[in-house]
């Protein structure tokens, strides 16, 4: 299994996304990861972790690097050696079995189209999110990818999520969940009313409109919405989960007997920042492309790129693309 890796694409420079490579090959004994980059920069970051730190991780040459404020369809296109466009390439030949990065999310998208194409019969792609519940993860799509979108966007956005969550998760029948603004059927904009019909006369095990609260109650295994409210629903519980924790410690300065009974707490504490903490989690895959790729978070940890390529590992293991592609299949012979 051979993970390409965008090792330019973080905002915290190279030495993160190499220290992640170098854990996922420490503790995956069946994969090799490919370094994207400049090959001079990248040999000299290995060099300076020991010998020991080129096993099972090789350097593929890309100089260029399509940097956050470019725009995701110019940059691509001008810049063919770029890392994300040579590790699609990649993915295409078959010399790689999946591509993560860290770095411009729309380029992704765009290069990931542009190499590998769709699959049949999807019309957009979406970025999918893992989010902690409480009790099993919930994916959450589109987390980003398209902020316009159609009734039958968000309806194959259910198809593909729900065939990835049966197979990362396990979950034979995943339940699904359009989210609105009310439980009642007749509740949300256009798109979203057309979308629940779509849903509801499918074969997918939909339970109807969720509402914003409902996506970390555990008790649904999908959630579909448009890009924008996506992003919106991430970047509020990234926000909101740090500010807990900055509350937590806030309070417990202002008196003694909450500074000592925070030495017994400790653990509970320490656990909860684990279960809310993205890097557990990896990154978020890219669902629709003809392909494997998986996107992180710019300012991802060595923690998080060892999750995201274990997690793409795995995501090319169990032919999630195939799983999509047959239930899709499935849904048109019923219709």
């Amino acid at each position: 299994m051979r993970i390409a890796l965008d090792a330019m694409g973080g905002d915290r420079g190279a030495g993160p996304l190499i220290d992640g490579a170098v854990q996922a090959v420490e503790q995956l004994p069946g994969i090799e990861v490919l370094l994207l980059g400049p090959e001079e920069l990248l040999r000299a970051e290995l060099a300076r972790r020991g010998k020991g730190a080129e096993t099972r991780l090789s350097v593929v040459h890309a100089p260029q690097t399509v940097s956050m404020d470019e725009a995701a369809v110019d940059s691509v296109r001008r810049k063919k050696d770029s890392t994300i466009m040579v590790g699609f390439d990649l993915v295409k030949q078959g010399r790689a079995d999946a591509l993560v990065s860290a770095g411009h999310s729309g380029a992704t998208m765009t290069a990931a189209i542009l190499q590998l194409g769709r699959l049949k019969g999807i019309s957009r792609p979406s970025i999918a999110g893992v989010f902690p519940t409480l009790k099993e993860p919930v994916l959450v799509t589109d987390i980003g990818a398209n902020v316009d979108c159609r009734p039958q966007h968000l309806y194959q956005f259910a198809v593909m999520a729900s065939a990835c969550s049966n197979l990362l998760f396990k979950r034979a029948n995943p339940r699904v969940g359009l989210l609105s603004i009310g439980e009642e059927p007749g509740k949300g904009n256009a798109a979203v009313k057309e979308a629940y019909d779509l849903l509801k006369a499918s074969s997918l095990n939909f339970i109807g409109n969720v509402e914003g609260r409902d996506v970390f109650s555990g008790d649904v295994d999908v959630v579909v919405c448009d890009g924008f409210v996506g992003n919106i629903v991430l970047k509020i519980s990234e926000g909101l989960a740090e500010a807990i924790q900055q509350m937590l410690k806030t309070e417990i300065k202002k008196s003694l007997g909450a500074s000592l009974a925070s030495i017994f707490i400790r653990p509970a504490f320490k656990s909860f920042r684990k279960r809310v903490d993205y890097a557990e989690y990896g990154g978020a895959p890219l669902l629709g492309i003809n392909g494997v790729g998986i996107i992180c978070h710019g300012t991802s940890s060595a923690v998080a790129i060892c999750n995201a390529i274990k997690e793409a590992a795995k995501m090319a293991e169990c032919q999630v693309n195939t799983a999509i592609t047959r239930h899709l299949q499935q849904e048109t012979v019923q219709a």
